[in-house]
């Protein structure tokens, strides 16, 4: 896609002839994926500038744990600048990109038009509703911090409205949950909502039995966790029941409003509080750049994770269709997308050397989902673990992905002082719900 001149921008700085100045490398978003491309020239001679509509980076997996009151936001994010701060060649800027001119090499944002050699399209995914998006408003999903922020509120707000009603139906709605797609993040969020009614807020509330909460798990699939072995799937669902949650598999929700859901077979489920963890669609990031995409809106690449005719153009992350080893898509996992973006600056390097890129090689590290407190299931290739020693597994990957030593201490710390408590600490209702 080409984009057209905006007489209302400055212009593209034409920069000086190309033998007398360092390639300039563009990244777009700074996810796993892009944020790995940049550390990875920090001693390259070029010079690099990440573009993102945030100022910071997000570890993602953990996000349902801020949805859930188990962590502040603060605890899982870093300020971009901060992380390249040492990095004397990057230079970030917070700005929402419009369109790429793949013709004239240059990114057209709100503010401005940047100029690139090599681009890198890192912008990662948001949650669709498969053509439903007047769901959005009664079952919001979760990839942002403030998602999170606006679940926690919805989710504690849920049992503060059952606390001061003396409607008997309106309390049972209220103390209801469901979430819609059995996922990680599904289960995930099902488990820890599960736990702060039973265990982390029943002592808190006078009129109310926290405990007694529904909470209804919705697989329109056969099982849960479908990319996982049918055994370990099978495992997690014994795992999430045992926690007392409910599960709801092979149907469809219908239709979706402040009422609650109606399921494909004509069930309705009354709830106040519905969340959606049932699917992701990529950035518009194939429109800008005029490429093939699939269903899902994931750019179709190479071997080498260019688009089809663009050898300077690396797509990554969850924005890209990249084919394994093995002939299966490279799953939209946060080790997939590190590989991605530490490779993307390799085969720049090499581009700009006059060598041809090795191709790209997806390293299976294995697939994690914590279910709850000391229940999760572990996929690591040869060996398949559940229950407790799955969940210290799960544990320790997700504090070594953190970014930054005190992220991971202070998250260790409330973790270990939440098991012997059994508390989450973050339980403030905060945003538009306030009055």
């Amino acid at each position: 896609m080409s984009a057209e001149p905006d007489q209302g921008r400055a212009p593209v700085d034409p920069g000086a002839d190309r033998a007398e100045r360092r390639p300039r490398i563009v990244i777009l978003g700074a996810g796993f994926g892009g944020l790995n491309a940049a550390m990875s020239l920090r001693r390259a001679p070029v010079d690099v500038t990440v573009i993102d509509r945030r100022n910071y980076h997000l570890f993602q997996p953990l996000l349902y744990q801020v949805a859930t009151a188990g962590l502040s936001p603060a605890q899982i994010a870093m300020p971009i600048r901060r992380i390249l701060s040492r990095q004397a060649n990057a230079t970030v800027l917070m700005d929402r990109v419009e369109a790429v001119d793949v013709a004239a090499k240059f990114v057209v944002t709100r503010n401005r038009r940047v100029a690139y050699d090599y681009l890198v399209i890192a912008t990662g995914a948001r949650h669709t509703y498969f053509g439903n998006d007047a769901w959005a408003d009664h079952a919001p999903g979760l990839k942002t911090i403030a998602d999170a922020t606006a679940i926690r509120a919805r989710i504690l707000s849920a049992f503060e409205r059952a606390e001061v009603t003396d409607d008997p139906q309106s309390r049972k709605r209220l103390l209801t949950f469901v979430v819609v797609g059995g996922g990680p993040t599904g289960v995930e969020l099902a488990g820890a909502i599960v736990e702060l009614a039973r265990k982390a807020i029943v002592r808190d509330f006078r009129r109310i039995d926290a405990s007694s909460a529904r909470v209804v798990l919705i697989e329109a699939g056969e099982r849960i966790l479908p990319t996982m072995p049918p055994a370990l799937s099978a495992r997690a669902c014994e795992q999430l029941e045992g926690l007392g949650a409910e599960i709801v598999l092979g149907k469809a929700v219908a239709e979706c409003d402040g009422s609650g859901v109606r399921l494909a077979d004509g069930t309705e489920i009354g709830s106040a509080c519905v969340l959606w963890a049932a699917g992701v669609m990529a950035s518009r990031a194939a429109k800008w750049i005029g490429a093939p995409a699939d269903r899902a809106g994931r750019i179709k690449v190479d071997e080498c994770l260019n688009p089809p005719g663009h050898d300077e153009v690396f797509v990554i992350g969850d924005t890209a269709l990249a084919i394994d080893a093995a002939g299966r898509p490279v799953p939209g996992v946060a080790p997939a997308a590190k590989q991605m973006g530490r490779y993307a600056a390799r085969a720049i390097l090499d581009h700009m050397a006059g060598r041809r890129a090795a191709p790209f090689r997806y390293r299976d590290f294995g697939n994690l989902a914590t279910i709850g407190r000391k229940a999760a299931v572990a996929d690591l290739g040869k060996a398949w673990l559940s229950g407790y020693a799955a969940w210290l597994v799960w544990n320790f990957a997700h504090l070594w992905f953190l970014v930054g030593f005190r992220n991971r201490l202070v998250v260790f710390l409330d973790w270990a002082l939440a098991y012997v408590r059994n508390d989450r600490a973050a339980r403030l209702i905060t945003g538009a719900t306030e009055s």
